[in-house]
């Protein structure tokens, strides 16, 4: 799909605001309406648009500690690397996984109330997968950046 200037400027603007009303986007990107109506639900359509949700502050939704865990797994095998991404998917505390190249193959950002909490999602989740050789938790001491958009050049 091709993306256009237009589109850039319609995706900056969602990416500030997803409940921007239609006919402000559009005056915003200087289309009119139903131009940008159609233009948004092609992006959505499409899949540039991913999702629309809404950013939790995470102090007041009870979130306390942020850890950054650093996975070593046992072996280089690509069934090993298939469970162990299953079963990051379906823990809730777990809200990014990357897969990464170095020392490490995986990195998780977990999220948690308290240390009890992130104990037992260890217990649950790490400890049990025996194809893990190590892994490293870092705690978060301030965020210092978070921001979900993606730079577009116009």
């Amino acid at each position: 799909m091709e993306i256009d200037r237009i589109d850039k400027r319609i995706l900056m603007a969602l990416q500030t605001d997803n409940r921007i009303a239609n006919v402000e986007l559009a005056e915003r990107v200087g289309l009119s309406p139903p131009a940008c109506l159609k233009r948004v639900k092609r992006l959505r359509d499409e899949g540039v648009i991913a999702k629309d949700v809404s950013i939790l502050n995470p102090d007041l939704a009870g979130v306390k500690m942020t850890m950054i865990v650093s996975v070593e797994m046992e072996r280089d095998r690509r069934e090993i690397y298939q469970l162990f991404r299953a079963s990051i998917l379906k823990a809730p505390e777990v809200t990014q996984c990357y897969q990464t190249s170095g020392s490490y193959d995986f990195v998780l950002i977990v999220n948690v109330p308290d240390i009890k909490a992130y104990e037992a999602f260890v217990e649950r989740v790490l400890h049990t997968d025996l194809n893990i050789r190590k892994f490293h938790t870092s705690v978060a001491m301030r965020q210092v950046k978070f921001e979900t958009a993606i730079g577009l050049t116009t």
